[in-house]
Protein backbone atom coordinates (compact mmCIF):
# COMPACT_ATOMS: atom_id res chain seq x y z
CA UNK A 1 0.00 0.00 0.00
CA UNK A 2 1.27 3.45 -0.92
CA UNK A 3 1.96 6.12 1.67
CA UNK A 4 0.69 9.41 0.31
CA UNK A 5 1.96 12.78 1.47
CA UNK A 6 0.68 16.25 0.76
CA UNK A 7 2.82 19.16 -0.34
CA UNK A 8 4.29 21.20 2.48
CA UNK A 9 2.98 24.27 0.63
CA UNK A 10 -0.62 23.15 1.13
CA UNK A 11 -2.41 25.00 3.89
CA UNK A 12 -5.60 26.61 5.09
CA UNK A 13 -5.26 29.57 2.71
CA UNK A 14 -5.80 27.32 -0.29
CA UNK A 15 -8.48 25.15 1.27
CA UNK A 16 -5.93 22.42 1.97
CA UNK A 17 -6.31 21.32 -1.65
CA UNK A 18 -3.14 20.20 -3.28
CA UNK A 19 -1.51 17.29 -5.01
CA UNK A 20 -0.22 14.34 -3.07
CA UNK A 21 2.65 12.06 -4.01
CA UNK A 22 3.62 8.51 -3.19
CA UNK A 23 7.11 7.30 -4.01
CA UNK A 24 8.71 3.95 -4.57
CA UNK A 25 12.15 2.91 -5.77
CA UNK A 26 11.16 3.10 -9.44
CA UNK A 27 8.24 5.53 -9.70
CA UNK A 28 6.40 8.53 -8.30
CA UNK A 29 2.61 8.60 -8.30
CA UNK A 30 0.63 11.85 -8.15
CA UNK A 31 -3.03 12.36 -7.25
CA UNK A 32 -5.46 15.17 -6.50
CA UNK A 33 -5.98 15.52 -2.75
CA UNK A 34 -9.61 16.56 -3.34
CA UNK A 35 -10.35 13.30 -5.16
CA UNK A 36 -7.96 10.64 -3.85
CA UNK A 37 -10.07 7.73 -5.10
CA UNK A 38 -9.82 8.89 -8.70
CA UNK A 39 -7.04 8.16 -11.16
CA UNK A 40 -3.38 8.76 -10.37
CA UNK A 41 -0.50 9.65 -12.65
CA UNK A 42 2.64 7.52 -12.47
CA UNK A 43 6.05 8.74 -13.60
CA UNK A 44 9.44 7.06 -13.71
CA UNK A 45 11.34 8.36 -10.69
CA UNK A 46 14.14 9.88 -12.80
CA UNK A 47 11.65 11.78 -14.99
CA UNK A 48 9.80 13.19 -11.96
CA UNK A 49 13.08 14.24 -10.35
CA UNK A 50 14.07 16.07 -13.54
CA UNK A 51 10.63 17.72 -13.66
CA UNK A 52 11.08 19.08 -10.13
CA UNK A 53 14.60 20.27 -10.95
CA UNK A 54 13.35 22.24 -13.95
CA UNK A 55 10.55 23.79 -11.88
CA UNK A 56 13.11 25.09 -9.40
CA UNK A 57 15.44 26.58 -12.04
CA UNK A 58 15.31 30.31 -12.73
CA UNK A 59 13.16 31.08 -15.77
CA UNK A 60 16.12 32.33 -17.80
CA UNK A 61 17.72 28.89 -17.44
CA UNK A 62 14.58 27.15 -18.71
CA UNK A 63 13.83 29.66 -21.50
CA UNK A 64 17.11 31.23 -22.62
CA UNK A 65 16.80 34.22 -24.91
Amino acid sequence: MDTWRKSSYSGEGDGNNCVEIATSVTRVRVRDSKAPARATLAFPRAAFTRFLTVLKEPEEMVHPR
